[in-house]
């Protein structure tokens, strides 16, 4: 039986982060992913895919940002369970039992779910013959972007993922993207970098199409698109790219007695508690009035949960805030020198 403060279910970024606010404020964590690998969806689905919304990071990838916030928590000797997920929730005595599926087992006054429960896969092209090209030519991921210089890439999709790819491509490969509607779901500032991109004919677009089929032998050799009238177009493709977002899997979380919501959990703004006492939601799992599903919301979702924690895991005791600039017990634990 392993006695923490807190036990944080996901080790993405928004985990992560939350684990770096845990140990400011004094208190021991234990991480558990279903992965393999620390980094959550960013690591294993868009490790080499361009963010730029993080706080006074220009521009990262999905692997320099997981490495940083490892690198972060690093003094703190926290230990991760990877490739293993949690089955069992109940109460004891005002703790949380916590058995994995790997027969592990924890006893903690916290759990912080943090995005990552259960499985997730990408959304498929619903076309038949793209299965045979599926790992090799047909991806809904990009691991390794260096793949794809001067080659013929056909991107589908009308959200960030799409248009930040389309962008990023287009700087060493023949980039088309394709839609199904006029309207993109993406940054406006990435929508017009995408018409700037097509006026300078570096990315070539179509609206209004879809998928039909995807044609080629051993290799991939184009893909047929089809607009709403029907009328088809054949682009030579040599990769074809799909974002159409996440199918999530929630699995066992569904038998803790939490309340769901589309698969989201509903949280107060407070300090980002479930209806279950102690059990905190951050990330894209949980959801309230005026949610963006941004890293940098899962940042200070984790913080203020972080804090929520402190309360359960000290009780005798009063938090008090300080700033990590001024705070000489922060620089001590984190091994600052002053």
């Amino acid at each position: 039986m392993i006695n923490t403060d807190v036990l944080i279910i996901g080790a993405g970024p928004t985990g992560l982060f939350c684990a770096h606010q845990l140990g400011i404020i004094g208190l021991k964590c234990e991480i558990v992913d279903n992965l393999d690998k620390i980094g959550g969806q960013c690591i294993e689905l868009y490790p080499d895919k361009p963010i730029y919304d993080i706080p006074a990071i220009p521009e990262c990838t999905g692997e320099e940002l997981t490495n940083n916030l490892i690198e972060q928590i690093k003094p703190f000797s926290f230990n991760f369970h990877l490739s293993d997920r949690v089955q069992e929730v109940k109460n004891e005595n005002n703790k949380w039992f916590v058995k994995t599926l790997k027969g592990k087992e924890f006893l903690t006054p916290n759990i912080v779910i943090a995005g990552g429960v259960g499985s997730f896969e990408p959304r498929k092209f619903p076309t038949k013959n793209c299965e045979k090209f599926e790992e090799n030519s047909v991806l809904y991921s990009v691991k390794d972007k260096t793949i794809f210089k001067d080659k013929k890439v056909v991107i589908f999709g009308g959200g960030d993922s799409a248009l930040d790819w389309a962008i990023e491509l287009s700087k060493n490969s023949n980039v088309t993207l394709i839609h199904r509607r006029d309207e993109f779901r993406g940054a406006p500032a990435s929508v017009e970098r995408i018409k700037q991109l097509q006026n300078e004919k570096k990315v070539e677009l179509f609206t209004k199409y879809s998928i039909k089929d995807v044609k080629g032998n051993d290799n991939l050799e184009s893909v047929e698109i089809k607009n709403e009238e029907g009328e088809s177009k054949t682009i030579d493709a040599d990769y074809v790219l799909g974002f159409f977002g996440l199918i999530m899997q929630l699995g066992p979380i569904l038998e803790w007695g939490l309340n769901i919501e589309k698969k989201t959990i509903p949280v107060n703004t407070e300090n980002f508690e479930t209806n279950k006492k102690g059990i905190f939601a951050i990330g894209d799992i949980c959801t309230y009035p005026g949610k963006l599903k941004l890293i940098l919301s899962g940042f200070h979702e984790g913080a203020l949960a972080a804090r929520g924690c402190f309360k359960y895991a000290r009780p005798n005791e009063k938090y008090r805030f300080e700033f990590t600039t001024t705070s000489k017990t922060v620089k001590g634990r984190i091994g600052v020198k002053e």
